[in-house]
Protein backbone atom coordinates (compact mmCIF):
# COMPACT_ATOMS: atom_id res chain seq x y z
CA UNK A 1 0.00 0.00 0.00
CA UNK A 2 1.50 3.44 -1.01
CA UNK A 3 0.02 6.27 0.47
CA UNK A 4 0.87 10.13 -0.66
CA UNK A 5 1.98 12.46 2.58
CA UNK A 6 -1.47 14.07 2.81
CA UNK A 7 -3.42 10.91 2.81
CA UNK A 8 -0.21 9.50 5.22
CA UNK A 9 -1.09 12.62 7.76
CA UNK A 10 -4.48 12.59 7.96
CA UNK A 11 -4.70 8.52 8.66
CA UNK A 12 -2.53 9.71 11.26
CA UNK A 13 -5.04 12.22 13.06
CA UNK A 14 -7.72 9.68 13.37
CA UNK A 15 -8.41 9.33 17.06
CA UNK A 16 -9.98 6.22 18.22
CA UNK A 17 -12.23 6.38 20.94
CA UNK A 18 -11.19 6.12 24.67
CA UNK A 19 -10.95 3.45 26.59
CA UNK A 20 -13.29 4.83 29.44
CA UNK A 21 -15.82 6.50 27.14
CA UNK A 22 -19.62 6.00 27.39
CA UNK A 23 -22.27 5.34 24.94
CA UNK A 24 -22.86 8.42 23.25
CA UNK A 25 -19.58 9.53 23.89
CA UNK A 26 -18.13 8.37 20.30
CA UNK A 27 -20.21 10.06 17.84
CA UNK A 28 -24.25 10.49 17.52
CA UNK A 29 -24.88 10.77 13.93
CA UNK A 30 -28.40 11.73 12.47
CA UNK A 31 -29.49 10.30 8.68
CA UNK A 32 -31.82 12.29 6.77
CA UNK A 33 -32.74 10.98 3.49
CA UNK A 34 -34.92 8.19 1.38
CA UNK A 35 -37.89 8.79 -0.40
CA UNK A 36 -40.93 6.80 -1.94
CA UNK A 37 -38.30 6.36 -5.18
CA UNK A 38 -35.48 5.50 -3.79
CA UNK A 39 -36.18 3.62 -0.92
CA UNK A 40 -33.15 1.68 -0.04
CA UNK A 41 -30.26 4.08 -0.48
CA UNK A 42 -30.26 5.37 2.95
CA UNK A 43 -29.55 1.64 3.94
CA UNK A 44 -26.18 1.77 3.37
CA UNK A 45 -25.34 5.51 4.81
CA UNK A 46 -26.83 3.83 8.07
CA UNK A 47 -25.18 0.80 8.31
CA UNK A 48 -21.49 1.57 7.57
CA UNK A 49 -22.14 4.60 9.96
CA UNK A 50 -23.68 1.94 12.86
CA UNK A 51 -20.25 0.59 12.81
CA UNK A 52 -18.57 3.61 13.57
CA UNK A 53 -20.69 6.21 15.92
CA UNK A 54 -22.49 4.84 18.94
CA UNK A 55 -26.02 6.04 17.95
CA UNK A 56 -27.72 6.27 14.47
CA UNK A 57 -30.94 8.62 14.25
CA UNK A 58 -32.90 8.19 10.89
CA UNK A 59 -35.52 10.00 9.54
CA UNK A 60 -37.13 9.45 6.42
CA UNK A 61 -40.55 9.69 4.38
CA UNK A 62 -43.71 7.98 6.50
CA UNK A 63 -43.29 4.74 4.18
CA UNK A 64 -40.06 4.38 4.61
CA UNK A 65 -40.13 4.40 8.36
CA UNK A 66 -42.46 1.72 8.21
CA UNK A 67 -39.51 0.04 5.89
CA UNK A 68 -37.11 0.27 8.22
CA UNK A 69 -38.61 -0.34 11.36
CA UNK A 70 -39.48 -4.17 9.53
CA UNK A 71 -35.87 -4.47 8.37
CA UNK A 72 -34.19 -2.91 11.31
CA UNK A 73 -33.70 -5.88 13.30
CA UNK A 74 -32.00 -7.23 10.21
CA UNK A 75 -30.13 -4.76 8.65
CA UNK A 76 -29.94 -1.23 11.28
CA UNK A 77 -28.89 -0.46 14.34
CA UNK A 78 -30.28 3.00 15.04
CA UNK A 79 -33.69 5.11 16.03
CA UNK A 80 -35.85 5.46 13.66
CA UNK A 81 -37.53 9.20 13.64
CA UNK A 82 -40.58 10.65 12.27
CA UNK A 83 -40.20 13.52 10.31
CA UNK A 84 -41.59 16.40 13.12
CA UNK A 85 -39.33 14.78 15.80
CA UNK A 86 -35.82 16.00 13.55
CA UNK A 87 -35.19 19.34 14.97
CA UNK A 88 -34.51 17.65 18.40
CA UNK A 89 -32.56 15.20 17.57
CA UNK A 90 -30.15 17.41 15.37
CA UNK A 91 -29.28 19.59 18.26
CA UNK A 92 -28.65 16.72 19.94
CA UNK A 93 -26.31 14.90 17.12
CA UNK A 94 -22.45 15.51 16.22
CA UNK A 95 -23.22 15.93 12.66
CA UNK A 96 -26.38 15.59 10.44
CA UNK A 97 -26.13 13.63 6.71
CA UNK A 98 -28.69 14.82 4.53
CA UNK A 99 -29.58 13.46 0.66
CA UNK A 100 -28.84 9.75 0.66
CA UNK A 101 -31.93 8.98 -1.11
CA UNK A 102 -33.98 12.04 -1.49
CA UNK A 103 -35.09 12.83 -4.67
CA UNK A 104 -35.36 16.26 -6.75
CA UNK A 105 -38.97 17.28 -5.69
CA UNK A 106 -40.18 20.80 -4.38
CA UNK A 107 -40.62 19.10 -0.71
CA UNK A 108 -37.41 18.30 -0.89
CA UNK A 109 -35.74 20.79 -1.20
CA UNK A 110 -38.59 22.56 1.08
CA UNK A 111 -37.27 20.56 3.89
CA UNK A 112 -33.77 21.24 3.29
CA UNK A 113 -33.54 24.41 2.67
CA UNK A 114 -35.08 25.52 6.39
CA UNK A 115 -33.07 22.83 8.11
CA UNK A 116 -29.59 24.11 7.45
CA UNK A 117 -31.37 27.80 7.63
CA UNK A 118 -32.45 26.67 10.82
CA UNK A 119 -29.12 25.00 12.05
CA UNK A 120 -25.92 26.85 10.61
CA UNK A 121 -24.01 26.22 13.10
CA UNK A 122 -24.46 22.49 13.06
CA UNK A 123 -21.62 19.63 11.17
CA UNK A 124 -23.52 19.11 8.46
CA UNK A 125 -22.74 16.92 4.84
CA UNK A 126 -24.92 17.22 2.17
CA UNK A 127 -25.33 14.87 -0.62
CA UNK A 128 -27.51 13.46 -3.18
CA UNK A 129 -30.97 14.99 -3.41
CA UNK A 130 -30.17 17.59 -1.05
CA UNK A 131 -26.85 18.74 -3.15
CA UNK A 132 -29.42 18.85 -6.28
CA UNK A 133 -32.28 21.24 -5.09
CA UNK A 134 -30.33 23.79 -2.80
CA UNK A 135 -28.57 26.94 -4.16
CA UNK A 136 -24.57 27.07 -3.52
CA UNK A 137 -25.46 30.03 -1.04
CA UNK A 138 -27.19 28.10 1.16
CA UNK A 139 -24.81 25.47 1.99
CA UNK A 140 -23.69 25.94 5.66
CA UNK A 141 -20.41 26.98 6.87
CA UNK A 142 -17.94 24.36 7.27
CA UNK A 143 -20.04 21.61 5.56
CA UNK A 144 -19.21 18.57 3.45
CA UNK A 145 -20.47 18.31 0.04
CA UNK A 146 -20.18 15.29 -1.82
CA UNK A 147 -20.98 15.48 -5.33
CA UNK A 148 -20.76 13.42 -8.41
CA UNK A 149 -19.43 14.96 -11.62
CA UNK A 150 -22.49 16.52 -12.93
CA UNK A 151 -23.70 17.36 -9.19
CA UNK A 152 -20.12 18.92 -8.96
CA UNK A 153 -20.71 21.03 -12.76
CA UNK A 154 -24.35 22.10 -11.25
CA UNK A 155 -22.76 23.99 -8.07
CA UNK A 156 -19.42 25.16 -9.78
CA UNK A 157 -21.92 26.83 -13.34
CA UNK A 158 -24.10 28.28 -10.40
CA UNK A 159 -21.32 29.71 -8.78
CA UNK A 160 -20.45 31.46 -12.07
CA UNK A 161 -17.39 28.95 -12.72
CA UNK A 162 -15.25 29.09 -9.51
CA UNK A 163 -15.36 27.77 -5.94
CA UNK A 164 -13.44 30.11 -4.35
CA UNK A 165 -16.06 31.49 -2.22
CA UNK A 166 -17.19 28.30 -1.30
CA UNK A 167 -13.88 26.92 -0.09
CA UNK A 168 -13.24 29.97 1.61
CA UNK A 169 -15.84 29.42 3.68
CA UNK A 170 -14.55 26.05 5.27
CA UNK A 171 -16.80 23.92 3.44
CA UNK A 172 -15.13 20.85 2.12
CA UNK A 173 -15.73 19.42 -1.26
CA UNK A 174 -14.95 15.37 -1.87
CA UNK A 175 -15.74 14.97 -5.79
CA UNK A 176 -16.38 11.25 -6.46
CA UNK A 177 -15.01 9.99 -9.67
CA UNK A 178 -12.68 7.13 -11.04
CA UNK A 179 -10.19 9.68 -8.48
CA UNK A 180 -11.52 11.26 -6.04
CA UNK A 181 -10.70 14.84 -4.95
CA UNK A 182 -10.82 16.67 -2.12
CA UNK A 183 -10.70 20.01 -1.84
CA UNK A 184 -10.56 22.11 1.11
CA UNK A 185 -9.42 25.62 1.10
CA UNK A 186 -6.38 26.18 -1.25
CA UNK A 187 -5.61 22.18 -0.68
CA UNK A 188 -6.60 19.51 -3.18
CA UNK A 189 -5.84 15.70 -2.03
CA UNK A 190 -6.12 12.87 -5.06
CA UNK A 191 -7.51 9.99 -3.83
CA UNK A 192 -7.15 7.19 -6.62
CA UNK A 193 -8.38 3.19 -6.94
CA UNK A 194 -11.17 1.45 -7.06
CA UNK A 195 -12.34 -1.24 -10.10
CA UNK A 196 -15.67 -1.87 -12.11
CA UNK A 197 -17.13 -3.00 -9.38
CA UNK A 198 -17.47 0.39 -7.19
CA UNK A 199 -19.68 1.24 -10.26
CA UNK A 200 -22.86 -0.54 -8.50
CA UNK A 201 -25.74 1.42 -6.96
CA UNK A 202 -25.55 2.59 -3.42
CA UNK A 203 -21.08 2.82 -3.00
CA UNK A 204 -21.35 6.48 -3.30
CA UNK A 205 -24.44 6.22 -0.33
CA UNK A 206 -22.19 4.01 1.73
CA UNK A 207 -18.99 7.05 0.74
CA UNK A 208 -21.35 9.73 2.50
CA UNK A 209 -22.27 7.39 5.89
CA UNK A 210 -18.54 7.18 6.33
CA UNK A 211 -17.60 10.37 5.83
CA UNK A 212 -20.68 11.67 7.91
CA UNK A 213 -19.87 8.86 10.97
CA UNK A 214 -16.40 10.53 10.51
CA UNK A 215 -17.20 13.86 10.93
CA UNK A 216 -18.70 13.11 13.93
CA UNK A 217 -15.43 13.24 15.80
CA UNK A 218 -13.07 13.95 13.03
CA UNK A 219 -12.36 17.28 11.06
CA UNK A 220 -13.89 17.87 7.79
CA UNK A 221 -11.15 17.57 5.96
CA UNK A 222 -9.59 14.42 7.60
CA UNK A 223 -13.14 12.87 7.40
CA UNK A 224 -13.40 13.54 3.71
CA UNK A 225 -10.01 12.25 2.44
CA UNK A 226 -10.20 8.91 5.00
CA UNK A 227 -13.30 8.57 4.09
CA UNK A 228 -12.64 8.44 0.33
CA UNK A 229 -9.51 6.55 1.37
CA UNK A 230 -10.94 3.74 2.97
CA UNK A 231 -13.91 3.22 0.79
CA UNK A 232 -11.35 2.52 -2.74
CA UNK A 233 -9.26 0.21 -0.87
CA UNK A 234 -12.16 -1.36 0.31
CA UNK A 235 -12.75 -1.86 -3.24
CA UNK A 236 -9.90 -2.91 -4.28
CA UNK A 237 -9.95 -5.55 -1.50
CA UNK A 238 -13.10 -7.07 -2.43
CA UNK A 239 -11.81 -7.03 -5.93
CA UNK A 240 -8.67 -9.57 -5.43
CA UNK A 241 -11.48 -11.77 -3.81
CA UNK A 242 -14.04 -11.51 -5.86
CA UNK A 243 -13.48 -9.65 -9.19
CA UNK A 244 -16.05 -7.22 -9.82
CA UNK A 245 -19.17 -9.24 -8.12
CA UNK A 246 -19.67 -7.52 -5.01
CA UNK A 247 -22.49 -4.70 -4.06
CA UNK A 248 -23.05 -1.92 -1.46
CA UNK A 249 -23.40 -4.56 1.22
CA UNK A 250 -20.50 -6.52 0.77
CA UNK A 251 -18.36 -2.84 0.37
CA UNK A 252 -20.25 -2.19 4.09
CA UNK A 253 -19.41 -5.27 5.50
CA UNK A 254 -15.53 -5.36 4.73
CA UNK A 255 -14.63 -1.51 5.63
CA UNK A 256 -14.35 -1.99 9.37
CA UNK A 257 -11.70 -4.66 8.32
CA UNK A 258 -10.04 -2.94 5.98
CA UNK A 259 -10.03 0.24 8.17
CA UNK A 260 -8.27 -1.03 11.02
CA UNK A 261 -5.82 -2.64 9.11
CA UNK A 262 -4.49 0.50 7.15
CA UNK A 263 -4.85 2.08 10.83
CA UNK A 264 -2.40 -0.76 12.66
CA UNK A 265 -0.24 -0.56 9.35
CA UNK A 266 0.04 3.12 9.17
CA UNK A 267 -0.41 4.45 12.67
CA UNK A 268 0.69 1.19 15.24
CA UNK A 269 -2.28 0.89 17.10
Amino acid sequence: MTLSPSISQHLQKITLPDGNSHKGQNGKLLVIGGSELFHAASKWSLDIASKFVDMVFYASVPSNNELVREAKGAFWNGIVLERDEIPNYITEADCILIGPGMDRSAETKELVTKLVADFPDRRWVIDAGALQTIEPTQFPDGSILTPHQGEYDRIFNLLGGSMDNLLARGITVLLKGPSDYVYHRAAVTTITGGNPGMTKGGTGDVLAGLVAALYCKQEAETAAVVGSFINKQTGEYLAEKVGPFFNSSDLAGAIPEVFWRVLREVTAV
